[in-house]
């Protein structure tokens, strides 16, 4: 823990440099340096969980608005939620232009200083060594693989910033080839590095199963946006297959793979862990519901499935999205709950849906937003799988059923997946990640994918530079070699 606390003040220290300029990485100025902190593995271990840490601070909010909410999934509920509303209405400009870029290249920095100083550690065991230098990797190939999906070109930094001068500080855009041969590059270096196939307690880090997922993800992206094709979706398909070798199933209540109880369960293959006191809350509370405005003359069963404490309705589900679930599908009530007051007549009438797949526990009276963010889990393989075989004109029916016999239960016989044309099969497969992961942060990134954004988001004109998230004035400002996205 010490070890942890001195990286971490050394860290911090590096951050505040980086913050206080809005530049990539600055000096920092501190007793606590290289020269004396990364001599030995445990020092490596604490600059790992360094790197961890600091990467959660994205997945509380972030992952979830560069990944969904442009997508119009949610819409403004009772309260204003200020500078989020241009991110989930499509407004963005350079002044309000969502989240910035700065966490993830300290994060990077983590990584890039773990890739510099581990491999002179001695180490008592290989496969640790091996084990935290894949991790590093991985976490490189999946920051940039963010990056790259939204803001398009992004200057690839790829050694840590120990000293300030212009040359190492001001970087250019790489362009998206050459961003997508790195990424590509570093899946590969952590799976070649990663000792077993095996899981981590907690399945909270990188292991080399997500990563092949992970992999799979990239070239599909690459094989459908870049004209990769079948030479990408065939990698894509070996790599999910290969994943499959390993300690995975889908659980049979859906709900029970996001329980707080139930953080690193069978399903999952990787996710962003948060603990009580260790980390901030999620961006789920504010898809919750406080006592201040739930209605009075609701049924029991809502009021006992809403529990104690409460969140802030700044969004909600949109209604169009919520009828869009079948009542027979348990992804329903695993995912949002349908909240109707009642009128004069005794008849419902609907007031809101809030989310109950992140609804975190209860302490003191008060409900804290502490579930796991899920990057990847078994669900992820079955579906980039059905959409890998897809785009190579294989039947998906397989992967499709299994997702859906989960879904449905008892009731599946009704709601089988049959084969058909690959236009009609994709429009299924896009729907079902609709159904499968709501919340999760996937729906932007699968529209751009499936190219069925402009057909899916109104607010959105047909324009391809509207896909990418403009870079903050504040950033443009303070590095010359940097150039506004097209069409901001």
């Amino acid at each position: 823990m010490k070890k942890f606390i001195k990286y971490l003040l050394y860290s911090i220290l590096v951050s505040f440099s980086i913050s206080c300029n809005e530049i990539l990485f600055q000096d920092p100025v501190s007793q606590i340096s290289t020269a004396n902190f990364w001599q030995n593995e445990d020092d490596a271990k604490a600059g790992l969980r360094g790197m961890y840490a600091r990467l959660r601070e994205e997945a509380a909010q972030n992952f979830f608005l560069w990944g969904e909410a442009r997508s119009e999934l949610q819409v403004q509920s009772f309260f204003i939620a200020g500078g989020l509303i241009p991110i989930f209405e499509n407004d963005l400009d350079p002044i309000t232009s969502g989240p910035n870029w700065m966490g993830l290249y300290t994060s990077l920095h983590d990584a890039n200083l773990l890739l510099k100083y581990v491999p002179n550690i001695e180490f008592s065991s290989t496969d640790e060594k091996n084990d935290i230098l894949a991790q590093a990797h991985a976490t490189r190939a999946f920051i940039y693989y963010l990056l790259v999906k939204t803001w398009g070109e992004v200057p690839l930094v790829i050694e840590p910033t120990e000293s300030f001068d212009p040359e190492t500080t001001f970087k250019e855009k790489a362009t998206i080839n050459e961003l997508f041969s790195f990424i590509k590059s570093e899946v590969d270096l952590a799976i070649e590095l990663f000792p077993s196939n095996s899981y981590p307690d907690g399945r909270n880090l990188w292991s080399r199963p997500a990563v092949q997922v992970l992999k799979a993800d990239v070239y599909l992206w690459t094989g459908k946006r870049l004209g990769g094709g079948n030479d990408d979706f065939n990698i894509a398909l070996t790599s999910l297959d290969e994943a499959e070798n390993s300690e995975i199933s889908l659980l049979e209540n859906y709900s029970d793979i996001f329980s707080y109880e139930n953080k690193g369960n069978e399903e999952i293959m990787m996710a962003m862990r948060f603990e009580e006191f260790e980390a901030p809350q999620t961006i789920f509370s504010n898809m919750y519901i406080s006592g201040a405005i739930m209605p009075r003359n609701t049924d029991q069963e809502t009021l006992e499935a809403i529990g104690a404490g409460g969140g802030f309705a700044y969004f909600e589900i949109q209604r169009n999205v919520v009828n869009r679930f079948r009542s027979d599908d348990q992804r329903k009530k695993g995912s949002f709950i349908e909240i109707y007051e009642y009128n004069a007549d005794g008849l419902p009438e609907y007031y809101t849906s809030v989310q109950s797949k992140y609804k975190g526990l209860v302490v003191g009276g008060v409900r804290q937003f502490l579930d796991d963010f899920v990057i990847y889990r078994y669900a992820d393989l079955l579906l980039l799988r059905a959409e890998a075989k897809n785009a190579l004109g294989m039947d998906p029916s397989e992967e499709m059923n299994q997702i859906r016999q989960r879904a449905y239960g008892d009731q599946f016989s009704q709601f089988q997946f049959v084969n058909s044309s690959q236009e009609e099969n994709d429009e299924e497969i896009l729907e079902e990640r609709l159904f499968e992961f709501l919340l999760e942060g996937k729906y932007w990134w699968d529209l751009i994918r499936f190219n069925k954004v402009f057909e899916e988001v109104p607010s959105l004109q047909d324009n391809e530079d509207n896909l990418l998230f403009p870079i903050p004035e504040t950033t443009l400002s303070l590095n010359p070699l940097l150039s506004q996205n097209p069409g901001y």
